[in-house]
């Protein structure tokens, strides 16, 4: 099933993102239990792993998702909208946490202070109206964007609607989770940052990989494969700055000619697998007609050929493409 392909990349796409801010660990086990948090995120003084030292900017620069990160937390992502069952479960592995940490502290006979238990912040696409009401969940636009729900204070759980989070800069990184519209506009917003910043590449390489695991599906729905078609410009802009730093690399350090007819050949490949998979997800298989429009499309640059695969109709390609008998 794909939501376990969204699935999974929500857990990396969260970690990668919160991994300079503290320690992250996807797919939490609760002693005893056959059941696991999605995020379990613990923040830290110093940053970690491959991160230079600026925590604090980091925080800064991931906007609403690092001021969700300023505690220890459970992030639970979901694909598609909450249900009131969902909620529920991920609040009751919230109270397994809660009383973990209770144990622990009662054992080494210390006090646990209520404000430093982890909070849960359940992640949807959307929220209706019924369900916010039915868990008394309230808004907070005093101290929080719009979107963002709070349950009552001893709770310790937040529902973050991301179709309602306005589109600034500050909500980006959260919208990316988003379905739909809300998620191919945070996409074009991303691709526009600076290279410069600190978390457009491995978010980009990401949602590469999104696309590859869902192109490799047999079961999409239509919304899946608008966004193959989204991310298709991805990996084009990944194939560049693979032959840029090889072609660097080349002249660095003298590469033969053998071995850079290779890693040309093995692009061209690459990219006629990719083609290949866009005219399945376009059209649902390649027969002949269509493997015999692959070769005159990879003459154009990839961009280009890109944006008439995601445009024109079966027909049209064909018109346009078909060698004369």
């Amino acid at each position: 099933m794909t939501r376990f392909i969204h699935d999974q990349f929500a857990k990396d796409y969260l970690k990668e993102l919160l991994l300079s801010l503290g320690e992250v660990e996807t797919s939490h086990n609760l002693a005893g239990e056959v059941r696991e948090i999605d995020v379990w995120f613990v923040p830290t003084l110093e940053p970690t792993g491959d991160f230079p030292p600026g925590t604090v900017r980091d925080r800064q620069s991931l906007g609403l998702l690092g001021k969700l990160a300023t505690t220890a937390a459970i992030f639970e992502p979901f694909r598609n909208p909450v249900t009131p069952s969902q909620v529920r479960s991920c609040m009751g592995k919230l109270f397994d946490i809660h009383a973990d940490l209770e144990r622990q502290a009662k054992r080494e006979n210390t006090k646990v202070n209520p404000d430093n238990l982890p909070q849960l912040w359940i992640l949807t696409p959307t929220a209706s109206v019924t369900l916010l009401d039915d868990f008394r969940a309230i808004a907070n636009e005093n101290n929080w964007l719009p979107g963002v729900y709070f349950l009552g204070n001893q709770l310790k759980t937040a529902i973050v609607a991301i179709h309602q989070l306005p589109r600034t800069p500050e909500t980006l990184w959260l919208r990316i989770l988003g379905k739909g519209t809300v998620q191919k506009q945070a996409i074009a917003e991303l691709k526009l940052l600076p290279e410069s910043n600190l978390f457009r590449a491995n978010a980009l390489e990401l949602l590469y990989n999104l696309q590859a695991h869902l192109q490799a599906n047999q079961e999409l729905d239509e919304e899946e494969k608008v966004l193959i078609m989204e991310l298709a410009p991805l990996y084009w802009q990944q194939m560049d700055a693979i032959k840029q730093q090889s072609r660097q690399e080349g002249i660095q350090q003298g590469i033969q000619q053998g071995m850079q007819q290779g890693m040309q050949q093995g692009i061209q490949q690459a990219q006629q697998v990719i083609v290949e998979n866009l005219l399945k997800v376009r059209f649902g298989s390649v027969d002949a007609e269509l493997s015999g429009i692959i070769a005159p499309l990879l003459q154009l640059p990839p961009e280009e050929f890109t944006l008439l695969l995601m445009q024109l109709s079966r027909e049209e390609l064909l018109t346009r493409f078909r060698s004369p008998d």
